[in-house]
């Protein structure tokens, strides 16, 4: 055996040297192989490996082989690889990211130089399901990367352009701006796929928008009003759209769109993908009924912690006249100078005013409201978006789905009336881990809707003491404080000072203070509960904001308490006692009253004393006046059965009024919560604030639309019916008078009337103009005809064209009675040349040259020289 390795280890021969060598090669070459093949699957890239021919022929008889593909397959011709694909991508990626999606090589090369690495929690959760064709309805807070999770799927469903299909995806979002960055974001991730994309968006012209859908697109991002009117113009056919998505679907349904979504949604296939996404979505799918889902797959993140942990808020008590100054100094002083700050307001006339109030206090700034035209609108953003200006002053037009780059503040300059409208607009700071600050200006009107966002979002108030130290900025989030007086009268100087000088910021301050009241007495009111709560607290006692308390030095803060003590104080004479001595029955009788209603006044000043502390703050322990009253009703029931042998009419002793309270807390204290069934839900509140149309749920809403008029059987009522009944000459009976049903209205396909201002033959019109006819456009419906689609209409001047060709005609080659484009245009031009010549066109001519001539012949040649011959006379 020595022996043998001793020969092994010999010098080898040249032969065996030489197959060693190509041996140790090939190794090579495979380890080469296998490595680059891990480095791509680390690295992201999508591969199918098949499997190797020593695998294949080490199968077993036992073994199934492989076999031909299912009829589930697309085509026989090109197999389905999707699957195959997905499943050989999830066998091998186990890191949890965008590569374990199964996602084509295409779009995954597009999120990757996107600069996507990770997917967020509602892309981990919401794209596998998407992909496996089910209606979804997804809910995550602002800024967690919504727009991606129906755009990947979207790509990997259409995977290339056709176009011979037509639109086969249709995205709606409720605001223009957001229809825009959807279509920024389509351009940027899809830009792989070659996947063509048209934007249908009121404002803009409508002759691009029919342009642009004859060039039969991939996917439709449109706006509901106008593309419900593009399709009533073009009788446009949405049949072979597969996937919609509804975008911040609860803005959608609660818009007043229900009509354009009715018809938008008749005009869709029986068998497409609806997918609905938004941050604020009521866990009730009973309210998206009308959008037609079909066993949806209900996802909802974030629902108990809805605000970002990165986001800061801090809420100011102010007064309604004093927003702009205060406005004005965050502005200026607590602001940084680089940061860039949106400001939302109630109405476009706040805009207008605030935007002229700014400029005037050299405040560089730029407005964004509805009504505003689209192109100024669009400049407008783009000067925010790029630096130009640093405050952007916006109505909840951009409240919804912007998502502005490098955005630091937002500031509340009118409260939001409903809490999921709070969380979009401070959501537009804080987004993808970026931190943010949110400022809300809170008059004493609005502290009621303070505290219904609270109860929404699930947070407590917390209110500033009123005797506070100066404290660093770690303890602002989230606190209610007054703004220093001194702060409010400096920048409301110089604002007086301007309102004086222009005229024009005058008019504008009386339409935006007329507005505030329209807006006031418009907006939803507030839940009972937070209109109890809101009287209970004192607000004149609330402290300043640690904001500006930590700005001021000792001196000045003893100045400030100074002034609220003395603003603070309450005379406990009434007005009975003012001026009067100690001898007057009004003086007298007062103060007998004060000392018979000694306990209430004190129960009460301790029972709100009680709530001001919060139950987490010591409560002062009074147990003899709470005692004291039980026991002097016993003595008195006793000494009354003592003087008396029957008591006629005795009461039975009732408790006092911190007895029955103070029973039904410890009931409630011995409740066993395992069995007891509240009567409301833990997140009733939460639920209330997500729900689409009003404060009231689902079920509140159905009870509510659950009226039985009955005919009035008195003089008056009855009337009242007549009056709301109209006489129709057509129809020779009453009618019902309602809002709209005087107005002139058409009936579509699906067979519903709509407003007939949507056909006002526009398209036509571009048709005639661009030489289109009607069988050149394929959006227009699939046609009857088998074949290729022939040029010329139903306006061709053939009627033989369109007529079946009978069976007895010869089936050699007939000419066609359709015209080219040539003998149109030779024929206008015959037609163009009748026409001038019966106007006389010749003489005109004629003396025209003449006129001509006799110019060149005084200007150019020998200054007016009749007598020319030669060359000169035949060139003239």
């Amino acid at each position: 055996m020595a022996a043998g390795k001793r020969a092994a280890a010999g010098p080898r021969s040249p032969v065996a040297m030489a197959q060693w060598k190509k041996k140790k090669g090939l190794r090579k070459r495979r380890g080469a192989v296998s490595q680059a093949h891990g480095s791509d699957s680390e690295d992201g890239e999508f591969e199918i490996q098949a499997e190797d021919d020593a695998r294949a022929r080490k199968r077993g008889p036992g073994q199934p082989l492989p076999s031909f593909p299912t009829s589930e397959c697309t085509s026989d011709v090109e197999l389905d690889t999707r699957e195959m694909v997905r499943a050989q991508n999830k066998k091998k990626k186990k890191s949890g990211g965008f590569q374990s999606m199964g996602l084509s090589y295409l779009v995954f090369k597009g999120i990757m130089k996107k600069g996507y690495k990770v997917p967020t929690p509602i892309q981990r959760k919401t794209i596998p399901v998407i992909l496996d064709g089910k209606d979804t309805v997804a809910m995550a807070r602002t800024g967690s990367g919504k727009t991606a999770c129906f755009l990947i799927p979207m790509f990997e469903r259409l995977k290339t352009r056709s176009a011979q299909t037509g639109a086969r995806a249709l995205i709606l979002s409720p605001t223009r701006e957001l229809a825009l960055q959807t279509m920024k974001f389509t351009k940027e991730l899809g830009r792989f796929t070659g996947l063509k994309t048209a934007l249908i968006l009121g404002g803009d012209k409508m002759e691009d928008q029919f342009a642009a859908l004859h060039e039969n697109p991939d996917i439709i991002i449109a706006t509901p009003g106008r593309l419900v009117h593009v399709a009533v113009e073009m009788n446009l056919k949405l049949h072979s759209v597969e996937y919609v998505v509804f975008d911040e679907a609860d803005r959608l349904f609660e818009m007043g769109f229900a009509e354009q979504l009715q018809e938008i949604i008749s005009r869709l296939p029986g068998g497409h993908q609806t997918v609905l996404f938004s941050a604020t979505l009521p866990k009730l799918l009973v309210e998206f009924a009308r959008a037609g889902l079909t066993e949806p797959v209900l996802i909802r993140l974030d629902v108990d912690a809805k605000l970002n942990e990165q986001l800061k808020t801090s809420f100011f008590l102010v007064r309604e006249d004093t927003k702009a100054a205060v406005l004005l100094h965050l502005l200026r002083t607590v602001v940084r100078p680089q940061d860039q700050t949106v400001v939302f307001v109630a109405t476009k006339h706040h805009a207008e005013y605030l935007q002229e109030l700014l400029s005037t206090q050299r405040v560089s700034c730029t407005h964004i409201y509805s009504a505003l035209d689209q192109t100024a609108r669009k400049i407008n953003l783009a000067r925010f978006t790029h630096g130009k200006c640093s405050t952007l002053i916006v109505t909840d037009l951009a409240a919804r789905g912007l998502d502005i780059p490098l955005l630091d503040n937002v500031i509340n300059y009118s409260f939001p009336a409903k809490g999921k409208l709070f969380l979009h607009r401070v959501g537009r700071v804080a987004r993808a881990g970026r931190s943010g600050t949110a400022y809300s200006l809170v008059s004493p009107d609005e502290v009621p809707y303070l505290l219904d966002l609270h109860l929404f979002v699930g947070r407590t108030l917390s209110l500033a003491p009123p005797n506070q130290e100066p404290t660093g900025a770690g303890s602002v989030d989230g606190v209610l404080g007054r703004v220093p007086q001194s702060v409010v009268d400096d920048e409301d100087g110089g604002l007086r000072a301007a309102l004086e000088v222009s005229l024009e910021l005058r008019s504008l301050g009386r339409v935006a203070d007329n507005a505030q009241q329209q807006y006031v007495r418009s907006r939803p009111a507030p839940s009972p509960e937070s209109i109890k709560r809101a009287k209970e607290l004192d607000l004149v006692a609330l402290g300043l904001h640690p904001l500006f308390s930590s700005g001021f030095e000792e001196e000045e803060l003893q100045r400030l308490r100074l002034v609220d003590s003395i603003r603070q104080y309450r005379s406990r004479a009434t007005i009975f006692e003012i001026s009067a001595s100690s001898q007057d029955l009004s003086s007298q009788v007062m103060r007998a009253k004060r000392q018979k209603d000694h306990r209430a006044i004190t129960r009460f000043q301790q029972g709100r004393q009680e709530r001001q502390e919060g139950p987490a703050g010591p409560a002062p322990a009074c147990p003899t006046l709470q005692e004291e009253p039980p026991e002097k009703e016993e003595d008195a029931a006793e000494s009354m059965e003592d003087v008396f042998t029957e008591v006629v009419g005795q009461k039975r002793p009732r408790p006092g009024p911190d007895g029955g309270a103070k029973r039904r807390r410890e009931e409630a204290r011995q409740r066993d919560q395992e069995f007891y069934i509240p009567y409301r839900p833990k997140d009733f509140d939460s639920e209330r604030g997500l729900s689409v149309g009003s404060a009231a749920g689902a079920f509140e809403q159905q009870v509510a639309g659950a009226v039985l008029d009955l005919m009035g059987d008195e003089s008056q009522n009855l009337t009242r019916g007549q009056q709301q009944l109209k006489w129709d000459r057509k129809k020779k009976r009453f009618v019902g008078q309602a809002g709209q049903d005087d107005k002139k209205k058409i009936k579509t396909e699906s067979g519903r009337y709509i407003s007939s201002s949507y056909r006002r033959d526009l398209y036509q019109k571009w048709k005639q103009k661009q030489k289109i006819d009607g069988r050149d456009s394929e959006e227009e419906g699939p046609s009857d005809r088998g074949g290729p689609p022939r040029r010329g209409g139903k306006r061709g001047r053939g009627q033989g064209a369109s007529q079946p060709r009978a069976p007895s005609t010869p089936t050699g080659r007939v000419r066609s009675e359709l015209k080219t484009k040539q003998q149109i245009l030779k024929q206008r031009r015959r037609a163009q040349k009748l026409r001038f010549l019966q106007r006389g066109g010749l003489k005109q001519l004629s003396a025209r040259n003449r006129r001509r001539a006799q110019e060149l012949r005084l200007g150019a040649f020998g200054r007016g020289a009749p007598s020319r011959k030669g060359k000169m006379r035949k060139r003239m």
